[in-house]
């Protein structure tokens, strides 16, 4: 599937109708984003990835992965509310590895949580999502930023549970930063497991469409290109689960 070439919200929403995800590469998200809200403070929206906690759930043991959790709800006429700090939960159907608990992280900080980034993309994927779903009236979202750090002799795993569905309606993966690693190429499939396509994240503001219910999606392990060097991966997720 070729990147989208001329986007608005309206022919992602299309993409995504039709082929069950879409790529968008930076400077046309970048675009987009800027034509719905402000972007002037992603410099420290995206600083703020540098403050993360350990994710102490890991099933695998692993210590390669950071994070922070916020729960909103977005409305059909674009109203944003965040909602009280709550865990994540997912059923072990959709995540074998660290399903089937409440898993409590640390709270996305008020900063973060009210910036106009943020609430920028939250509008975003409300138009693009709610052209999908128009009788939906309200979004439950899940906001979570990660960090998956590489180290010599530990891979850093973005999806350590494999190829997956995350149990929601919509999903957003949106590249924050990509430093001194190789690799993370992230890989659609359809319900019988048969490959649709793959891309890698590699600009900022590039970014993954996903229609859950419809395809899954697993990311390759990252490795660090020096290894006496930090590395990292940060991105920016964001899933819509429909309210009655």
């Amino acid at each position: 599937m070729k990147p989208v070439q001329e986007i608005s919200a309206k022919e992602l929403s299309d993409t995504l109708s039709r082929e069950g995800y879409a790529f968008v590469p930076a400077e046309r998200m970048h675009d987009l984003a800027a034509r719905l809200g402000r972007l002037c403070d992603w410099a420290h929206f995206a600083a703020s990835w540098d403050d993360l906690h350990l994710d102490t759930h890991m099933a695998d043991g692993g210590r390669y992965r950071k994070r922070r959790h916020a729960v909103f709800s977005v409305t059909a006429d674009g109203a944003i509310t965040r909602e009280p700090h709550q865990p994540h939960y997912q059923g072990v159907d959709y995540n074998p590895l660290n399903g089937g608990v409440q898993r409590w992280f640390e709270p996305v900080t008020p900063a973060v949580g009210a910036s106009d980034s943020l609430r920028t993309l939250l509008t975003l994927c409300g138009s693009v999502f709610g052209a999908l779903a128009p009788a939906v009236p309200s979004w439950r979202v899940e906001m979570h930023q990660f960090r998956i750090e590489a180290r010599q002799g530990e891979l850093g795993q973005p999806t350590p549970e494999g190829p997956h569905r995350d149990g929601v309606d919509h999903v957003l993966v949106l590249l924050v930063t990509r430093r001194n690693i190789e690799q993370g190429t992230t890989v659609v499939y359809d319900l019988e497991r048969r490959e649709l396509g793959s891309f890698t994240l590699t600009q900022p503001f590039d970014a993954a469409f996903v229609e859950d219910a419809r395809v899954y999606h697993g990311v390759t392990a990252v490795t660090p290109l020096d290894p006496a060097q930090p590395a990292h991966r940060d991105v920016l997720v964001l899933t819509f689960r429909a309210r009655p």
